[in-house]
């Protein structure tokens, strides 16, 4: 393998110094060959690569949306070299073979590490609990659970998945959404604007509920669990009351929910309905101080690509989702960053080292020091572009940023010491 020399990048905004891959690691850049390949890195910051705790690639099943090769393209486009693939794929991954079957899609792509997530229950339907140990034991290795698209409403499934998993270390990922509370129908937040428009809309305690008894039942079981998209101020305050108590719960927020707000569904731009919903601005104000002080531990995208014909349709009947594999470090730098919430040592640990830690990823997240795996990105931070949905490495267009001018920052993508993306 051809050697790569990195020269004078900022490592994690600490200091320049040059970083040399060799064989898939990184070496003592005094031994660099002859033959060496030179990246000028000069003005650009160096970060581990980014690690993505939620991402749909719809493969298999829904390829017209996207597949694990476009999916993954996109991820490396964005900084990242692993993504935590869902489980809602047709069929569900919730047998050993489909979890295998998925993490050989990401193998054969080669454009970062795809990790099969598996389903909590059988069909996603929330009334049998999958093949979690199965799963666990299989080559795929599988610890990170979950139902997402769906919440596992009944107490005693998520008691007893909770329980199960413990023995190997597992993490019950959910999708926090009273169904009761929110209603089949919904589609946007409960307030306002919701009733202003004749929107259907679900309150934030609908999820804020869900994550108050989790957070006791993972108490109970002394197990691991994670919030998914956390989108309410009253979820965060669940959220330190659990850790204040020594509770092994952790949280995500999406790049989303911390920059857009429920001013965007009032066009009815069917691109801005998303599961959970924009709130209003006064969350997304919690959520900001929280991922800067810890109380949410990690970004993840909730990259959700949707072929058009899911996505064109009256607000309401549309589907959930947008994509955000591409753009998730530029919102991270727009609102964190740049006001001054998160270093670049910050932007690390919440996109990389504390996601892999989440995710039991050995090989990922790690310091960029001699010996350890070259899985990182350069960032430039001064570099800003108009988004351009059509430009996308997606094979969807559902792209809440097209149009808007947000900081360009990935010049250069290496996974396990090779070149996946390269300005």
């Amino acid at each position: 393998m051809t050697e790569l020399l990195i020269i004078g990048s900022d490592v994690l905004g600490e200091g320049r110094r040059d970083l040399l891959i060799r064989d898939g690691v990184l070496a003592d850049p005094a031994t660099a060959g002859a033959a060496v390949e030179r990246v000028d890195a000069d003005g650009l910051v160096a970060l581990p690569g980014l690690v993505d705790l939620h991402t749909h690639l719809r493969e298999p099943g829904r390829e017209d949306a996207e597949t694990v090769e476009s999916g993954t393209a996109a991820a490396a486009r964005g900084g990242f070299t692993a993504v935590l693939a869902m489980a809602n794929t047709v069929p569900v991954t919730d047998t050993a073979e489909a979890a295998q079957y998925v993490a050989a899609l990401g193998d054969r792509a080669g454009h970062a590490q795809v990790v099969p997530v598996g389903a909590v229950s059988k069909g996603l339907a929330g009334q049998e609990l999958a093949e979690l140990g199965l799963m666990a034991r299989s080559s795929a290795g599988v610890r990170f659970f979950s139902d997402d698209g769906h919440c596992v409403d009944d107490s005693r499934l998520m008691r007893r998945a909770l329980e199960y998993i413990r023995a190997f270390d597992g993490v019950i990922a959910q999708h926090a959404q009273d169904p009761q509370l929110a209603g089949v129908d919904a589609c946007c937040h409960e307030g306002e604007i919701s009733g202003r428009l004749g929107l259907a809309g679900w309150p934030s305690v609908a999820e804020s509920t869900i994550v108050a008894r989790d957070v006791q039942l993972a108490e109970l079981t002394r197990s691991r669990l994670h919030v998914c998209h956390v989108s309410t101020a009253e979820t965060v305050e669940v959220l330190r009351w659990a850790k204040g108590r020594g509770i092994q719960v952790t949280a995500e927020v999406t790049p989303h929910h911390l920059l857009l707000t429920t001013d965007e569904v009032i066009g009815y731009d069917p691109t801005f309905k998303v599961n959970p919903p924009l709130r209003p601005q006064e969350h997304v104000v919690v959520l900001r101080e929280a991922l800067a002080d810890g109380t949410i531990d990690a970004v993840a995208t909730d990259h959700a690509p949707h072929a058009r014909h899911d996505k064109e349709h009256a607000f309401g009947d549309a589907a959930f989702g947008m994509v955000g594999l591409e753009t998730a470090l530029a919102v991270v730098m727009d609102t964190m960053v740049e006001t001054g919430r998160l270093t670049w040592s910050g932007v690390a640990d919440r996109l990389s080292v504390t996601p892999a830690r989440i995710a039991r990823l050995g090989g990922q997240g790690r310091p960029l020091t001699v010996g350890e795996p070259a899985n990182l990105c350069l960032v430039d931070p001064t570099a800003r572009a108009v988004v351009d949905r059509d430009r996308s490495a997606s094979l969807s267009r559902n792209n809440p940023w097209h149009g808007r001018d947000l900081p360009d920052p990935i010049q250069l993508t290496v996974w396990r010491g090779a070149i996946t993306y390269r300005r």
